[in-house]
């Protein structure tokens, strides 16, 4: 008899055991909510959609707001399926994180505000504005010899990313060390100082090449630059110091858009 009582204690407690995962599963499924934005499926927990109250996500999962469903039974959202990524990212994470090179700050702006995401649109709309100043301030490279401050060249620009894709490149190809290239040289914000340049009767001689197999003379370095600006969109404002008749002799260059 106490073996029978036993095997049905512990038949109800496997039953018991085996309602409350099911009751625990279902539970789970029912917290995952299915967006369709713009074509776009995203998948994602309903604590996540309803982390701000009054936002327009909120609305839909609570009921206030009423939306579509496509074909599916999914919430259908006609919005840029690609932005709301990064609104579903800072539901996530509770800040502003994008992607180094976005540009789509007043599209995300746009869209921060029809979700009625305000912490986000300011957010947005303060990284913009930081963007806008950076664009507008002048910023330099200056490429020199630590012993000859004469020998060299400044590149001035009113954009940073242009600048950085001139230094990226010379440091790039002088640790490369061809030709016997200066292996020593220091790398700053703005600077790019070597300890010697090589010399010949050329002239100062500095490797500027995307396939790092041409050694140059600062002259050519002046025409890359030039060449690459126009590629970029930029346009050559001045030389800054024209004193010595020629571009090509000059210690700086000037570009802006």
């Amino acid at each position: 008899m106490e073996k029978k009582a036993s095997r049905r204690e512990n038949e109800c407690e496997e039953k018991n055991s085996n309602s409350e995962g099911s009751e625990q599963d279902k539970d789970y499924k029912t917290s995952l909510i299915t967006l369709n934005v713009g074509g776009y499926l995203y998948i994602t927990q309903k604590q996540t959609l309803t982390k701000y109250p009054d936002s327009f996500l909120e609305g839909i999962i609570n009921g206030r707001i009423m939306c579509p469903f496509d074909a599916d039974g999914h919430y259908f959202i006609d919005r840029d399926g690609l932005l709301f990524r990064h609104i579903l990212n800072f539901l996530r994470n509770g800040e502003l994180l994008l992607p180094e090179g976005f540009r789509e700050n007043q599209l995300l702006a746009q869209e921060a505000e029809f979700f009625q995401l305000k912490v986000l649109s300011d957010a947005v709309k303060s990284r913009w504005e930081k963007e806008q100043l950076a664009s507008r301030e002048t910023t330099f490279l200056e490429i020199t010899d630590s012993h000859d401050r004469s020998q060299g060249l400044r590149i001035f620009c009113n954009s940073p990313d242009f600048i950085a894709k001139i230094k990226s490149r010379i440091v790039l190809v002088s640790k490369s060390r061809l030709d016997g290239f200066p292996e020593e040289f220091s790398v700053s914000s703005n600077i790019i100082q070597f300890k010697y340049f090589i010399k010949s009767e050329n002239g100062t001689r500095l490797v500027l090449k995307e396939d790092n197999t041409f050694v140059c003379t600062l002259e050519t370095l002046k025409f890359e630059a030039i060449m690459t600006a126009l590629k970029c969109g930029f346009r050559l404002l001045t030389s800054l110091d024209c004193s010595r008749g020629s571009i090509v002799h000059s210690d700086a260059l000037h570009f802006i858009k």
